[in-house]
């Protein structure tokens, strides 16, 4: 199994959970864009499917923010059998009317079913995305939904290095038990 992280809007920094995923556990690959501050709705699916296709072997995506909504937006328009599911976590309302400047351009979000099995990861106090739309979004990509209460965004800002259940998430929806990595010399730690 490999897993894709998919980065949103300014990449994930050092301490963001995408980044202790990766160098935590072995078989991650990163999305990488052209530039994270500028989002490019079509280039920025382009690139993940070209990461997808550079890769031999079934492909769980992992997407935050802009990148979960790149992971929608790649599953509304591609078809790859050996892509098994996603994470899309908290995905950012670039639909919205308040939707920050830099990241509207990658709207329109999709509005039907997605290729793939996807979960998306919400919380109550998003600031780029309310509980409400959230489960909208669910119920029209026919995801598998939860809330994590007081999560904010989900972001390194709000408390999420390290993140436990989001590792226990991807083993759950992508069927696989994560290895960790030789490289990490970290031993591994009882996943929620």
């Amino acid at each position: 199994m490999h897993y894709v992280t998919v980065p949103g809007y300014t990449g994930s920094g050092p301490d963001h959970w995408q980044t202790h995923l990766e160098n935590t556990y072995d078989g991650f690959t990163r999305v990488i864009q052209d530039d994270w501050e500028t989002v490019d709705r079509d280039g920025w699916v382009a690139r993940l499917d070209e990461t997808v296709r550079g890769i031999d072997g079934e492909v769980f995506l992992i997407g935050h923010s802009c990148g979960a909504v790149t992971v929608a937006q790649w599953a509304a328009t591609h078809r790859d059998s050996r892509v098994v599911g996603a994470l899309l976590v908290a995905p950012a309302d670039v639909d919205a009317a308040d939707a920050l400047p830099a990241i509207s351009p990658q709207a329109p979000l999709p509005t039907g079913a997605l290729s793939i099995p996807t979960h998306l990861v919400i919380t109550d106090n998003d600031p780029y995305l309310s509980r409400e739309r959230g489960l909208a979004l669910a119920k029209t990509w026919g995801s598998s939904v939860e809330t994590v209460p007081g999560g904010g965004h989900l972001a390194t800002s709000d408390g999420y290095g390290p993140w436990s259940h989001g590792a226990a998430l991807i083993e759950r929806h992508s069927g696989h038990v994560l290895v960790p990595s030789p490289a990490s010399n970290q031993e591994r730690a009882p996943l929620a």
